[in-house]
């Protein structure tokens, strides 16, 4: 009959919800959601047809109820839940929380540096990662192209400043190593900022030996090397790495954290 069918049709969708309700909440057991059959149909049924059809109605229409408030029930609590994860999450980001609320800034190694200057710490914060891949980039890529002449083209392409329509851009010895190192001694107080100055400045020494032991020699162009040029470049290497570590020493004593690795002098152990 057509109520048969709407009946069979709410109990197929009121457990679809139900299920779906169960997975969000993580309820174990459905059973206790589940409308309950009535003791009249588990009964033999004896009487008359006009009969069986209104009790049937009847239990339809209680099955239906059921389902329902059930179902809002469950709608209920899916929305408590999600409502007081949201005001914890709220709670835990929200910007009007004092900073040490949930985890308290003990000193340095929390990146805190109460001893350092605002702008030496946001200096500091801002190119410490940066320095320290400047540094990889030294010693494994940079070293092994001072023996090899065919890459000295490339060499004379790290100083090489681009004036692209009238906008000089920095050569990138310029803008991955000394732009970094001056920023960060200008940031410092006077004591540390004095031993960083003599290392940039050792640096840049070093990267000008480079520069001229390398000018002028390209992988396509057929050129005598002098025999100094090549012990010249491997000096000027050794010099400048020696800068580096200079000023990463000087960093790591400045604020405690000992964190900018030092590079190793050439040879087999590196």
């Amino acid at each position: 009959t057509t109520l048969s069918r709407f009946l069979t049709t709410m109990r197929a969708a009121s457990f679809t919800l139900l299920a779906l309700a169960l997975v969000v909440t993580n309820v174990p057991d459905a059973t206790a959601f589940a409308p309950q059959p009535s003791a009249f149909s588990r009964t033999s049924c004896v009487n008359s047809k006009v009969i069986v059809s209104q009790v049937k109605a009847e239990n339809a229409e209680e099955a239906v109820s059921l389902s329902e408030s059930n179902i809002v029930s469950s709608r209920r609590d899916i929305l408590r839940t999600a409502a007081a994860s949201a005001m914890g999450f709220a709670a835990l980001s929200s910007p009007f929380l004092p900073a040490n609320a949930a985890t308290k800034v003990t000193g340095s190694s929390d990146g805190n540096l109460p001893d350092f200057p605002s702008e030496a710490v946001r200096s500091y914060l801002q190119y410490r990662g940066s320095l320290q891949i400047s540094a990889d980039y030294y010693i494994w890529e940079l070293q092994e192209k001072m023996t090899d002449v065919d890459e000295w083209g490339e060499i004379g392409q790290l100083f090489r400043v681009n004036n692209n329509k009238g906008q000089g851009q920095p050569s990138r010895i310029e803008r991955d190593f000394v732009n970094p190192m001056r920023i960060l001694g200008l940031s410092m107080d006077p004591d540390v900022a004095d031993s960083l100055r003599d290392s940039q400045f050792a640096f840049e020494k070093a990267m000008s030996k480079i520069s001229k032991a390398t000018a002028g020699y390209r992988r396509d162009l057929s050129v005598e090397i002098e025999p100094t040029a090549i012990p010249m470049a491997k000096e000027g290497w050794d010099e400048g790495r020696q800068a580096l570590n200079s000023f990463f020493v000087t960093l790591n004593e400045a604020t405690g954290l000992d964190e900018l690795r030092t590079i190793p002098p050439a040879g087999p152990n590196q």
